[in-house]
């Protein structure tokens, strides 16, 4: 499969992404905000090289990366496209995963 160039974030995915800074900024050092986008742009881009390189998700048509233990990554691949669903904190209940 070729590289994907094109990556699109869900209103979802927006959402949830700022919930996390949100909380890393409230509880955490501006180092530990760094390091984790630093691990979820590598997750994006591994995605992009590699888009089948991680599990689908079990009942759905998407994708999970797991970005740190407490952070799963939803997406989907469409053409050239990359669609990031869902940023997903693992210590919710997974009744409220919307993808």
């Amino acid at each position: 499969m070729k590289n994907i160039s094109k990556v699109v974030w869900s209103e979802e995915a927006n959402k949830n992404l700022k919930k996390v800074i949100q909380y890393l900024e409230e509880n955490w050092t501006e180092k530990e905000i760094k390091k984790f986008l630093k691990k979820l742009n590598k997750h994006i881009s591994i995605i992009q090289s590699q888009p089948d390189s991680f599990p689908k998700a079990n009942n759905y048509n998407v994708r999970r990366s797991v970005v740190t233990k407490q952070i799963t990554l939803y997406y989907s691949i469409r053409q050239d496209t990359l669609s990031i669903v869902s940023i997903f904190d693992n210590r919710q209940d997974p009744k409220k995963l919307k993808i």
